[in-house]
């Protein structure tokens, strides 16, 4: 019998690397990275600066500061992740749907 997808599961085994690296280009190119950087740990410190600036934007990083994000409403959580995820998500669904255009150009 096989084997149910688990939530966070890949559809297709052995994505995760080309993923990340498709992460890490959309991020320096909307400018949440510095250009050049391009390892996991800097992807996660930016992502990390971003997620302080959303949650300063919805005026909630004070909140964050005194209570810490263990604490947070998943609401309040949810705003700042739906906010960063848009600014990324977006950006990386253009760049998945001009690749699959290119790819369907060069076989069609």
């Amino acid at each position: 019998m096989a084997r149910r997808r688990r939530a966070g599961d890949l559809l297709v085994p052995g994505a995760q690397p080309g993923l990340d690296r498709l992460k890490m280009e959309v991020a320096q190119e909307i400018g949440m990275m510095p250009p050049g950087v391009a390892s996991p740990r800097a992807y996660e410190d930016a992502l990390d600066r971003q997620k302080w600036e959303v949650a300063a934007e919805l005026g909630l990083a004070g909140r964050i500061q005194q209570v810490g994000w263990g604490e947070m409403t998943t609401r309040d959580c949810g705003a700042i992740g739906g906010r960063l995820g848009g600014r990324l998500g977006g950006q990386m669904v253009k760049r998945m749907i001009a690749l699959a255009e290119q790819q369907l150009a060069r076989n069609g």
